[in-house]
Order: C-alpha cells, then sequence, then structure tokens
C-alpha cells in the first residue's frame, strides 16, 4: 500500500494532467475563431497546427534540458507558460494574437508533457506505470470534456467565449503552487546525454521507432475528432455552432469514461490485446460515423470512437518508457514530438474539408486508425 507521503506526492502530479487537458480546448476554438473572422477551413485549422507544430521544435530539447534543470522544475516551467498563453486573447483578440496565444500554449504544453510523464516514473512502482499514466489520460480528458461547454457556456450565458481562458489560467496558478510547494522525491540515476544526435540515435531501435509513429497517428486521431465533430455536426445534421460544440464534449466526455476503466482494466489486462479490440471497434464506429445523417445516430458514433481512443496514447508511451527506463527523459522527448501530429493531420483535413466537405477530413482520420490497428498487431513481436 502506498505511504501517506507517496500520495500526497502524487496528488499534484497527477492534478498536472489536468493542466496538460487545456490544450484540448483548441478544437472549439478553431470553430469559434473560424466564425468571428470568416475563415475557410484551411485557414482556420492553422489554429491547431500552431498548437502542435510546437511539439515537433521543443520535445527532444526539452528532453534533454531536463537532465539538467530536473523533472519537477521543467513541469513548473510548462505552467508559467501556460498562464502566459491563456491572458494573451483578453489582452488583444485578433487572428494573430490568437495565432501567438495558441503558439504559446503549445510550447507550455510540449514542455509539461515531456517532463510530466516521466515524472510519474517517480511515484510509482514499474509495474503500475500504464495504469498510472492512463489515470492521468482520465484526468486530462476531465479537463477536454469542460473545455467545449465552458465555451458554450461563455458565448451563450456570459456573451463572450473567451471568458473561459481566465478560469483557466486561475486553475493554472494554483496548480503551480500546489506542486512548488509540495517535495516530490529526486529522480533516479538517469543518462545525462546533452546531445541531439544522441537522443535522436534512439529511434534507430525499432521499438522506439514503431512506438514513436503510433504516437504521431493516435494524436491526429484525437485532434481530428476534436476539431472535426463540431463541423460534421453542423454540416450533416444543420446544428448551430454552440450546440455542435457539445458532440466534443461528448468525445472528452466518452474519452474520460475510457480512460477511468482503462486505469482499472490495464492493471490486470494484457496491453496488446486491449490494443487491438480498441482500435476494431473504433474503425467500425468512425466508418458507420461517416455513413449516418441524424444527430443521434452520430454523437452514438463519436462516443463509441472517443471511449476506444482513449488508453491508446498511455499504453504506447508506457512501452516506450519501459523499453529504456535509464533513458526516460529522452524517450519522453522523442515521443512527445510524435505529438505533432497534433499539426500534420488537421492541416491535412482542412485541405480534404475544403476539397471533399467533413467526409474528406474523417477519412484523413480513418488512415490514422488503420496505421493503429496494423500497430496493434505487431506490438507484440516489437515490444519484448
Amino acid at each position: 500500500m502506498a505511504s501517506k507521503k507517496s500520495i500526497v506526492s502524487a496528488l499534484p502530479v497527477l492534478f498536472g494532467f489536468f493542466i496538460m487537458g487545456f490544450v484540448d480546448v483548441v478544437g472549439i476554438s478553431t470553430s469559434y475563431v473560424k466564425q468571428d473572422f470568416g475563415l475557410s477551413d484551411t485557414l482556420s485549422n492553422l489554429l491547431p497546427a500552431m498548437v502542435f507544430l510546437w511539439f515537433a521544435v521543443f520535445s527532444v530539447p526539452t528532453g534533454i534540458f531536463m537532465n539538467k534543470l530536473g523533472r519537477k522544475n521543467t513541469v513548473l516551467l510548462s505552467m508559467i507558460i501556460t498562464i502566459v498563453a491563456l491572458l494573451v486573447p483578453l489582452v488583444a483578440y485578433n487572428f494573430v494574437m490568437v495565432l501567438i496565444a495558441f503558439a504559446l500554449l503549445g510550447i507550455g504544453n510540449t514542455i509539461l508533457q515531456v517532463s510530466l510523464n516521466p515524472l510519474v516514473s517517480n511515484i510509482v512502482k514499474k509495474e503500475q506505470l500504464t495504469s498510472s499514466l492512463t489515470l492521468g489520460q482520465f484526468i486530462k480528458a476531465i479537463a477536454a470534456f469542460l473545455g467545449p461547454i465552458l465555451a458554450g457556456f461563455a458565448a451563450s450565458t456570459l456573451g463572450n467565449w473567451k471568458l473561459m481562458f481566465p478560469l483557466f489560467a486561475g486553475i493554472t496558478v494554483l496548480s503551480t503552487l500546489w506542486l512548488l510547494l509540495t517535495p516530490v522525491e529526486k529522480e533516479k540515476e538517469i543518462s545525462q546525454t546533452t546531445s541531439f544526435k544522441a537522443a535522436f540515435s534512439l529511434l534507430g531501435d525499432k521499438t522506439i521507432l514503431f512506438l514513436f509513429l503510433g504516437i504521431l497517428f493516435v494524436v491526429g486521431v484525437d485532434v481530428g475528432m476534436n476539431t472535426a465533430t463540431p463541423k460534421f455536426l453542423m454540416e450533416r445534421a444543420g446544428m448551430a455552432l454552440e450546440k455542435a460544440g457539445l458532440g466534443t464534449s461528448l468525445y472528452f466526455a466518452a474519452r474520460t469514461a475510457g480512460a477511468l476503466v482503462g486505469a482499472i482494466l490495464l492493471a490486470k489486462l494484457s496491453a496488446q490485446k486491449f490494443f487491438r479490440i480498441s482500435m476494431i471497434l473504433a474503425i467500425v464506429a468512425l466508418v458507420a460515423m461517416m455513413a449516418l445523417n441524424n444527430i443521434v445516430g452520430i454523437l452514438v458514433m463519436v462516443a463509441i470512437i472517443g471511449f476506444t481512443i482513449a488508453n491508446i496514447f498511455s499504453i504506447i508511451f508506457s512501452l516506450a518508457l519501459q523499453k529504456l527506463p535509464t533513458r526516460a527523459n529522452e524517450i519522453s522527448g522523442l515521443m512527445i514530438m510524435g505529438v505533432a501530429g497534433g499539426a500534420i493531420f488537421p492541416l491535412l483535413m482542412g485541405v480534404m474539408a475544403d476539397a471533399m466537405g467533413q467526409t474528406g477530413a474523417l477519412l484523413v482520420i480513418l488512415g490514422c486508425m488503420v496505421y493503429l490497428l496494423i500497430a496493434a498487431f505487431l506490438v507484440k513481436s516489437e515490444v519484448k
């Protein structure tokens, strides 16, 4: 049984996943910004691209830098950047300032994801890592679920959807202070790699490369569903934006439930088998979603996709950390670099949506899912 001291240390670390979930507000924000400035799908999808581009730029440097600064201090730095990002839209609201705000949010979230996942390994046993990271994803999903609801409430009741940002900023301040004042066990012995070449050389390991690509595609699915769901509901079912945004909330509610169930089941079941079943169900649901026109049917499929995709990120990430635990900081940097899939795929979805409607955007998501299904059947032979 965990000691009282370890539980006290774990709480502010796990709450960091709630702050991590604020980045998912980019999905509903994309729809509001598109409406406010009269943008095309291609141009409005620059917003998620601006967030997730920085995962490609800052992930590996953060993993290297973290060897010197320490995991806890790196998490605290990320939260300070996040606070600044959330305040920018309140200073001035135009398309350029929105891009700057979400760029800062992406940078802060990059640093947070690179540092927070390894920090969890400081407070849990190795055999508990997968279920603990899944619990973190459950907490993250709660924040993602609340984002569209708060945006809709702020828009309809308070008259300005951007009023959700000061609330998120205040919560981040409290999280920063909580972690700052809580002692966390020092890092276990780690490699002191300081070169980019040494960090990227880890991709020469087939398993690490394989898992890195898995992160790239699962984030493509997640961000893709986040951004496409409201637009698909508006196009297929004629819903108003304020109501269509609830489709994103349903997706994240289902992800929240899926992560909670996964945190329990993954403590007992094979991660590979769980991975396979999840991806088969997700693909079936997405294909069905593309064929439907009624609101209820579409929302049911959205919920199934959210539920089944909820644990894939944490399964892949934990396998990578367990592969080379003494290189956890660098491996975390490489894995989080894969979150740049959130920049790549929405841009492609925007182009496809302008050419073919939102069905074209969903075809991009389907392609990502097919890769993950293949990965689900290869992972057993790749991971020892």
